[in-house]
């Protein structure tokens, strides 16, 4: 059985499962209601319920519903019958108010020599809102700030996913990869940034990754899984040498699990003498393989030589820059 839920004023609909709450049943649908905690503590989400019938299984904390005889917690609201609600529905990174929180470090995974993969655990009554492909910012002792793209999908939020490349010279990598202890607490602001995926567009969708640029767009093709999106993507990974493709595995299972991920090319620069894959500059090789990039909406994230190339490259096939979408990693200098 399932219901379906209203939004008032745009009159958007989906449906929500038995048992399942209003929010769980958004962002399972890529509808963007607003909330900050997803357990009923902040009040974020609140909403005024205009029609239909809902319960709270948990039970709902009282202080944040006194205000109004008419107001829903999506976040903790199960729908007992077809239900309509005014709430605010987010669209735009602009609309997602960024937050200065603490976080834990839950997890330090040491991917490569020179990737480390960690795992940030918000307190227990927070939950962090951001849009594929958004970053955030660690805000160190002294007020200087170091930014790092978030590498899990929206929907997946129990912990906040980062892959931090140990820059040389680098103050905060250095620690990162020598000091810091799984349980040290951190500062950060998020969510940041307007490299987001264009989900009104039908066209194919082409990612390009350099190095750890490829966390942005990890979140983006895990999101684009998550909705159902059925647009054909591609990815393109370039690095130096074969040890710097420290996820490659999970492309290829990409490949394998899901029809509309057509192709993975991993691209080496500077590639071992054993290496029988494609050679070169990561750009050029999607030039080498398509003949019609108009075609396709472009998500690339990297350094800047990489996107500023790419992006001359693209433009004189007739990209135009509507159709570019990049995320050019600045290296903060200490």
């Amino acid at each position: 059985m399932s219901f379906t839920i209203t939004l008032s004023p745009s009159g958007r609909r989906f449906q929500a499962e038995a048992g399942e709450t209003i929010l769980d049943a958004a962002i399972r649908q890529d509808i963007g209601l607003p909330y900050g905690c997803r357990n009923g503590f902040c009040g974020a989400c609140i909403a005024t319920l205009l029609a239909g019938e809902i319960e709270y299984p948990q039970g709902a904390p009282d202080k944040l519903l006194d205000a109004s005889d008419d107001a829903c917690l999506p976040c903790q609201a199960v729908p007992v019958s077809d239900v309509e609600i005014k709430a605010r529905e987010i669209k735009t990174p602009q609309e997602i108010e960024p937050r200065i929180m603490p976080v834990k470090v839950a997890k330090i995974e040491h991917l490569t020599d020179n990737v480390v993969r960690l795992y940030l655990k918000l307190p227990d009554e927070q939950r962090l809102q951001f849009l594929a492909g958004q970053y955030l910012d660690f805000i160190l002792e002294d007020g200087r700030r170091r930014a790092f793209s978030i590498a899990n999908a929206p929907h997946n939020d129990d912990f906040i996913e980062l892959h931090i490349r140990h820059v040389d010279g680098g103050v905060f990598t250095d620690w990162a990869f020598t000091q810091m202890k799984e349980k040290t607490i951190l500062r950060i602001e998020a969510p940041l940034g307007g490299f987001t995926l264009n989900e009104e567009s039908g066209r194919p969708m082409l990612f390009i990754a350099g190095g750890t640029g490829f966390a942005p767009v990890k979140s983006q093709i895990e999101h684009a899984f998550h909705t159902g999106m059925e647009r054909p993507m591609e990815l393109y990974w370039g690095v130096r040498a074969q040890k710097d493709l420290y996820l490659p595995d999970l492309p290829r299972q990409w490949e394998q699990e899901h029809e509309h991920f057509t192709r993975f090319v991993p691209v080496l620069s500077a590639p071992e003498q054993d290496w029988n894959g494609r050679k070169g500059w990561v750009h050029e090789a999607v030039l080498e393989d398509h003949d019609n990039l108009a075609d396709y909406d472009i998500y690339m994230a990297g350094p800047p030589p990489m996107i500023k190339a790419a992006r001359d490259a693209f433009h004189a096939v007739g990209v135009t820059d509507e159709q570019m979408y990049y995320d050019s990693f600045e290296y903060a200098g200490d």
